[in-house]
């Protein structure tokens, strides 16, 4: 029995050719293999994967009418059930030819408020009489509560005024024209109100019985509002 042992293979292994640890922030030659990569993902040309098609946008259509928020406030009543909140706006329209209108609206939204507001500002619109530069014939002046106005017509100077007077002279396509406002009220709704009347006196059909009865109406509505004011300010 051959007890020799086996004779070991005392060739040398040579170890598989490493490479080196990249060095931090070294650059590598290796391909990028990003997930959002160009080339796994292709972009699709036609179809429904195609290009988007350019939006089309519609142009909204142009009023009738050139608009003007005068004034907006929230009127709070205390009811037996709690505050009730509504909302008073007052809004002036013109076309910039010579009408203009003036309406007032109440409701529990301002969207409600301003369609009231608008709608009777239309009913209330009339034209004025103006030459043949947009300015007025005469000089004319009018009082609406504490706010007096005079409207006087001026030669090449432009639009001299303030206040929301000067937005219901723009409205109404006034130019060549001063506008003196000789209270210190600054109630705007006022304010636009005695504009209203005072160009009222300009109109170009000699009555307007609607017209007439809504300034007569503002008229007693401001006279309230004053009283209602006076028993605030002495509780």
């Amino acid at each position: 029995m051959d007890t020799t042992t086996p004779k070991q293979n005392t060739t040398p292994t040579t170890p598989a050719p490493t490479s080196p640890r990249p060095q931090a922030g070294a650059r590598t030659n290796t391909p990028n293999r990003s997930f959002g990569s160009s080339n796994r993902f292709p972009k699709r040309e036609g179809g429904q994967g195609g290009e988007r098609k350019p939006r089309t946008f519609f142009e909204r259509p142009k009023p009738e009418f050139d608009q003007k928020m005068v004034s907006i406030r929230r009127v709070t009543r205390v009811v037996a059930g709690g505050r009730r909140m509504t909302f008073a706006v007052a809004l002036a329209i013109g076309d910039k030819k010579g009408s203009i209108g003036l309406g007032t609206g109440k409701g529990g939204d301002t969207a409600i408020a301003i369609a009231k507001a608008l709608r009777q500002a239309k009913k209330n619109m009339f034209k004025i009489k103006t030459t043949k530069d947009m300015s007025i014939t005469h000089e004319v002046s009018a009082k609406f509560s504490s706010s007096k106005l005079v409207v006087r017509p001026n030669r090449g100077k432009g639009l001299v005024a303030g206040s929301t007077v000067r937005d219901m002279l723009i409205l109404a396509g006034l130019k060549n024209v001063t506008a003196k406002l000789h209270s210190g009220s600054k109630n705007k709704l006022n304010n636009a109100r005695v504009a209203y009347k005072t160009l009222y006196q300009l109109k170009a059909i000699a009555s307007l019985p609607k017209v007439a009865a809504f300034i007569a109406e503002q008229e007693e509505e401001a006279k309230v509002e004053a009283k209602e004011i006076a028993v605030e300010v002495t509780k």
